[in-house]
């Protein structure tokens, strides 16, 4: 599975394009008053103005070569306060064969940057940059309904990694392990590692393989439909 856009909501719209565009330098593809996209690898990250009260914020991970995860570590420290676990600031994940470190951003994001030894190509340059970062990767679908819409992703081709049980009060990983690209669907109130934060449903959708939508609404039901 691939990710091919992630639309995100946030109330701190202006902080977040400085953050993106000016401190980390990603790439603006398109801004207008109420949202902005940036260029993340083959993914497109767009966030859009939240008219409502509460402050939405989200996990997502972004995939980066497996030759650079230090300089990348490097390069993040020197623009951001990387967030700890157990007094560290990165972890290796043995099942999936990947080094990961994870900050906030300007609305509260969990956001990571991974490197998966086993799909994640190497990198030609030799010091880490925005433009580096090889795609979007992962992408919280949380709700209250996990086995329903996790069904419902399974029927519309995005499996369960390595066709694992779907689990009402874990994190489940869909998509295929080979590809190194998950929508990590789980239920709200459940503690996202490197921070103190607990999952909440808010509004999102993601495209992915080129030809589904996703739409999730405030109340964490679900809409999936063919892209024409």
């Amino acid at each position: 599975m691939i990710i091919n856009k992630v639309t995100l909501y946030s109330h701190a719209l202006n902080d977040m394009r400085n953050f993106y565009v000016n401190e980390l330098g990603f790439e603006l593809l398109s801004h207008t008053d109420d949202g902005f996209e940036i260029k993340a690898g083959d993914s497109v990250l767009e966030i859009k103005k939240y008219h409502l009260q509460e402050k939405p914020f989200y996990h997502f991970a972004m995939n980066i070569p497996t030759n650079l995860f230090t300089s990348a570590k490097a390069w993040a420290k020197s623009k951001v306060e990387l967030t700890r676990e157990d007094e560290v600031d990165e972890v290796y994940f043995s099942y999936s064969n990947a080094h990961a470190f994870y900050f906030s951003d300007p609305s509260g994001n969990i956001v990571e940057f991974i490197s998966r030894y086993s799909v994640s190509p190497k990198s030609e340059a030799e010091s880490f940059s925005a433009q580096n970062v090889l795609c979007i990767s992962e992408i919280n679908i949380t709700t209250n309904e996990v086995r329903t819409l996790g069904n419902q992703l399974v029927s519309f081709g995005v499996p369960v990694r390595k066709a694992e049980t779907i689990s009402e009060d874990g994190l489940n990983f869909m998509g295929e392990h080979e590809a190194g690209s998950f929508l990590l669907l789980g239920p709200s109130k459940r503690r996202w590692i490197f921070s103190d934060r607990e999952s909440e449903i808010f509004p999102l959708s993601i495209v992915v393989n080129q030809q589904l939508e996703i739409s999730l609404d405030g109340e964490g039901l679900m809409e999936l439909k063919k892209v024409e």
